[in-house]
This record gives structure tokens, C-alpha cells and sequence, in this order.
């Protein structure tokens, strides 16, 4: 998947809160915050991205499906399975 933001900006330092008993355990179990953040903040930009696109593109895929199903592939004549 292509990345929706580039990897080479610089970092900023920013302020989450977090549940206590997390953040011990995640301490305790030397997992990176910071890198951990980054990836699921990604992830979650990423799939709301997805979402956002489909809910604006959806008349014209319910067009496109419509069409297709009026009137079949253009290549249809032409498939030989």
C-alpha cells in the first residue's frame, strides 16, 4: 500500500493522553510509543482516506456497475472463458 504521507518529515513532539495501566505495561515491555503511534496513526489515516474516497466516488461506481450491468464488458464478445 502507498504511504499517505512522506516518511521523511520531520518529526514533531506532541502530547497523548493515555490510560496509566497501558503505558506501564507498554514500558515495562520496552515497546517505542512514538513508533507505535506513528503506525497505527497511519493505519487509521490510511482506512479513513479509503472511506472517504469511496464515499465520494460511490455515484459513480453505482453508475459504473449500472452501465455494466445494462450492457455488459466491452470486451465481453471478445473473453474466451
Amino acid at each position: 500500500m502507498r504511504a499517505t504521507y512522506s516518511s521523511q518529515a520531520p518529526k514533531k513532539a506532541t502530547n497523548l493522553s493515555l490510560n496509566s495501566e497501558l503505558l506501564a505495561q507498554a514500558k515495562r515491555l520496552n515497546i517505542n510509543l512514538s513508533a507505535t503511534m506513528e503506525k497505527a496513526l497511519a493505519e487509521e489515516v490510511a482506512a479513513r482516506l479509503q472511506a472517504e474516497w469511496l464515499k465520494q466516488n460511490a455515484d459513480a461506481m453505482q453508475a459504473c456497475n449500472e452501465l455494466t450491468e445494462e450492457h455488459g464488458l466491452f470486451a465481453d464478445p471478445y473473453r474466451v472463458f
